[in-house]
């Protein structure tokens, strides 16, 4: 059981979460991806030191853990993560937007992970991220990580307010009601042909234009 001081730890960290996760849904960034990134790991050292959660049960955040450690150490490498959105293109999915990291990035940040802990974190990776030839979506895994850290937070009572909590809330007990799966599948496909040239041409475009 939690004490006050431990729940209101909780709760700030919790909520802080949720609001830099609604920036990263609406008005994505590489300032708002490593906000995230950074506020997935110090909500769960503040949950498992305080109110004994563990998110490395979660596949998802042990792989967003390697690379928020990666960036951590090698913030410039984060102008190679591409920000698109689904709908300009002939993409079906099921988020608005894909968060794309370079195939050698996410390679570099699971070697960097400590070598006890590799062959998990490499598992998690190729199990949750989706890899399309030298690109990487990591954006479904940011989404099933974002909704089981809720579930979480909700099973262990930590009291959570604020808008973005109270919007996802609402959205997952509207999921409940109509019966629909909370977690997304996110892979990608396309009726313009193969979907790794496609991506690969997509990529090229945004970094000419940059």
């Amino acid at each position: 059981m939690c004490n006050g001081q431990n729940f209101t730890n909780a709760t700030a960290a919790s909520e802080r979460f949720f609001r830099l996760y609604f920036s990263q849904c609406t008005q994505p960034n590489e300032d708002t991806l490593f906000s995230l990134l950074e506020s997935f790991h110090s909500l769960s050292d503040r949950v498992k030191r305080d109110v004994e959660i563990d998110f490395h049960v979660i596949p998802e955040y042990v792989a967003l853990k390697a690379l928020r450690n990666y960036f951590h150490h090698q913030n410039e490498m984060l102008h190679r993560v591409n920000l698109i959105p689904a709908g300009d293109y002939p993409i079906i999915t099921d988020l608005m937007s894909m968060c794309f990291v370079p195939r050698d990035i996410v390679d570099a940040a699971i070697e960097g992970v400590w070598e006890r802990y590799r062959v998990n974190a490499r598992a998690a990776s190729e199990s949750v991220f989706h890899w399309y030839g030298q690109t990487v979506n990591i954006n479904p895994a940011i989404f099933n990580c974002s909704v089981k850290i809720f579930e979480t937070l909700a099973e262990h009572s930590v009291p959570v307010a604020g808008q973005a909590w109270s919007e996802f809330s609402s959205s997952y007990q509207r999921e409940e009601q109509e019966g629909l799966c909370h977690y997304i599948d996110g892979r990608i496909s396309t009726t313009a042909g193969s979907v790794d040239t496609l991506l690969n041409d997509i990529i090229c475009a945004a970094n000419t234009s940059e």
